[in-house]
Formats: structure tokens, C-alpha cells, sequence
């Protein structure tokens, strides 16, 4: 898990420096720097909206019995799966247009008050961190090895995004966000093929689908013949594919049925027949 929820909170992370970096910039650029306070309120408030949002889930299906649990986590699991799936298009999209469209917003905000530049902030961040924590509490509370490195995973994910986002503003990196979003969102989609295939394994236990003792494959058989290196080899290839150590028939064709479809689709809107400018961050200097 801390390979594929380090790929999260890199990804999920870096959307959110990127737009903070923008807003803060064309402040900093128009000479508006008294504004910087109502955002940076806004990105306060929509990060304390995401760890607690994501805190109330943990809370909630720890409270919860076996069946009702496993119904909560895979009902949470196949909608964290869409979100993430339609973020992950919007992104591949949105990537050419974003700084021009965040700063239109704000320059509308800037003739409201300190009120709508809060809200513009709360809102742009405020988007990815509940997708970030819902998507990374499905991460962990399917993991069977405990919840320790899933989130260190996903701190140090976060933390290299926070790192790259300052970067990027203080123009000591320039980045093809085009490839970057192209290459991590074909990532990001095999990770959440393997959390979809996942949430039907939890509904099979909490008896919504039949077929939990329809074992199509089981990798921990697998990597037993490798002794301490298969152990090694199936928790990373566990981490970053969500495989399970025994898999039903179900698990097996959701997870299939999402990824290959999906990954097309990706991949063939990936590959104009025209070359393109590459999209690329043009950091400003306070």
C-alpha cells in the first residue's frame, strides 16, 4: 500500500500545489499581497475539511459491525474509484487551461471581498483534499498488513507534491503537466482498478454479491515458492495493485472490466493525431 497511496498523494497533492501556486502567484503578480490572507484561510479551511472528513470515516466504520463495515468500505470504495476516474480526465483536460481559468475566478473575487477569495480558494483545494481523503481511506482500511505504511505512503507523497508545488512557484522547476497528469493518471487508474475489484470483494463478505468462495486466483500460493523474496514481491505488487491474497471470480472480471476500458479511453485521448504545444507551469517570482 505505500507505493500505490505514495502515488495518491503525489498526484492528488501536486493538483493541489499547482492551484494554490497559481492563485498565490497572480496575487502576488497584480499587487494584491493583502489578499493572500483570505486565501491562505481558504486552503486552511479546506484542508482541515479533508483530514476531517477523512478522520469521520475511520471513526464511523469502526463503530460499525463485520457486514455493515464491508458494505460501508465497498460502497465507498467503487464511488472514490469514480471520482477519482473523472478527476483524472478533467485533469488530463483541464491541465492546457487551468491557470487561466483559476485566475479569472479570482480576479472576479477580487472585486467581492475577502469572503469570495476564501471561497474561491476553499473550493479549488477543498475538491481534491475530500477526493484525496476518500480515495486514501479506501487504500487503508483495505490493507491487511494495518494502516502504518499506507499512510506514511501517503505523507510522503504529499510531502514531495508540497516540495515540487513551492518549486514550481519559485520557477526553480518548469513541468509538462500535460505529460506529468498522461503519466500518472495511466498510473492512478491501474491503482483504481485494483481498489474497484476490491470494493465488490467487500460486498461478497458483506453478502450484497455470492461468489466469495469462488477463488479464481490466489498470489499468496504464488509467492510462497520465493520464499522471504516472494514475500517481499507480493507486498509491493499488493501495495500498488490492491491484489488480494486469495481472489474471487467477481474481484477478478470488476477489476478487468474497469481497467481495460478505462485505460483506452485514457490512452487514445493521450494521443492527438496532431502535436500540440506541450502545457507546461510558468512559475512567477514574488
Amino acid at each position: 500500500m505505500l507505493v500505490g497511496n505514495f502515488l495518491i498523494g503525489l498526484r492528488e497533492g501536486l493538483e493541489a500545489a499547482l492551484v494554490v501556486s497559481i492563485l498565490i502567484a497572480y496575487l502576488v503578480r497584480t499587487g494584491n499581497r493583502r489578499a493572500l490572507v483570505p486565501v491562505w484561510t481558504g486552503v486552511a479551511v479546506a484542508v482541515a475539511l479533508a483530514a476531517g472528513f477523512g478522520i469521520a470515516l475511520s471513526a464511523a466504520s469502526s463503530e460499525m459491525q463485520f457486514k455493515t463495515q464491508e458494505l460501508f468500505g465497498g460502497i465507498l470504495s467503487i464511488v472514490a474509484v469514480g471520482l477519482v476516474t473523472w478527476m483524472v480526465f478533467w485533469m488530463r483536460k483541464a491541465a492546457r487551461s487551468i491557470k487561466a481559468e483559476l485566475e479569472g475566478r479570482l480576479e472576479g473575487a477580487l472585486d467581492v471581498g475577502p469572503l469570495a477569495l476564501a471561497a474561491v480558494a476553499f473550493i479549488a483545494v477543498g475538491r481534491e483534499g475530500l477526493e484525496t481523503a476518500l480515495f486514501l481511506w479506501t487504500n487503508i482500511s483495505s490493507s491487511s498488513g494495518g494502516s502504518t505504511q499506507p499512510i506514511i505512503g501517503a505523507l510522503l507523497g504529499l510531502a514531495v507534491a508540497v516540495a515540487l508545488g513551492y518549486l514550481l512557484y519559485r520557477g526553480g522547476l518548469r513541468l509538462n503537466l500535460s505529460r506529468f497528469f498522461t503519466w500518472t493518471g495511466a498510473a492512478l487508474i491501474v491503482v483504481a482498478a485494483g481498489v474497484f475489484g476490491y470494493g465488490f470483494h467487500d460486498l461478497q463478505e458483506a453478502e450484497v454479491f455470492p461468489g466469495l468462495n469462488a477463488v479464481a486466483l490466489e498470489p499468496h500460493v504464488f509467492f510462497a515458492r520465493f520464499g522471504e523474496a516472494g514475500d517481499w514481491m507480493q507486498t509491493v505488487v499488493q501495495g500498488v495493485l490492491n491484489v488480494t491474497p486469495q481472489i474471487t471470480w467477481l474481484q477478478l472480471v470488476m477489476w478487468a472490466a474497469y481497467l481495460v476500458p478505462v485505460m483506452a479511453l485514457f490512452l487514445r485521448g493521450a494521443s492527438p493525431s496532431a502535436p500540440a504545444r506541450p502545457a507546461t507551469t510558468e512559475p512567477v517570482t514574488p
